[in-house]
């Protein structure tokens, strides 16, 4: 994964699940490839899916309708960005949101310092995300398996 924020995403779940490789899908940045990776997912008994982005995580949920499964109640499926019209979806997405306008700022003010001839710190800024629990979450299922990804590369 040469995508930095795809990267790290992949690093947590691994350290967080015991680096179980079976529940891991690479795909293209698309609801196609959402689609093809949750279908994946689905068939090795997957009952979530933490999606890389919003699109991946709607073409998980369209795969799993197709399947014959209700979400949330048979798989949940958490997306990342909270992309505008999530909360409009059916059924609304469970997704992190980031904090776009904090990010923008800092990296303006960033900009604006270093044309003022100020020196900029080479750190890398992070920002803390937010959890936004809507429909396409559920309650875990009592035989469960470990949750499963679907990530950009």
């Amino acid at each position: 994964v040469d995508h930095v924020p795809s990267a790290r995403k992949l690093a947590e779940f691994k350290a967080r699940q015991s680096g179980s490789e079976e529940l891991i899908e690479r795909t293209m940045f698309s609801l196609e490839g959402g689609q093809a990776a949750g279908a994946r997912l689905i068939q090795r008994g997957a009952t979530a899916m933490i999606c890389a982005s919003d699109i991946l995580a709607l073409g998980a949920i369209r795969t799993a309708r197709k399947l014959g499964l209700d979400v949330p109640r048979d798989i949940s499926v958490v997306g990342f960005d909270d992309s505008p019209l999530m909360a409009c979806t059916d059924p609304p997405l469970t997704t992190v949101r980031q904090p776009i306008e904090a990010m923008g700022q800092a990296a303006v003010g960033q900009l604006l310092s270093q044309v003022g001839g100020t020196e900029v710190s080479s750190e890398e800024l992070l920002f803390e995300p937010e959890l936004v629990v809507r429909g396409s979450t559920g309650p875990v299922r009592v035989s469960a398996p470990p949750k499963a990804v679907v990530n950009a590369s």
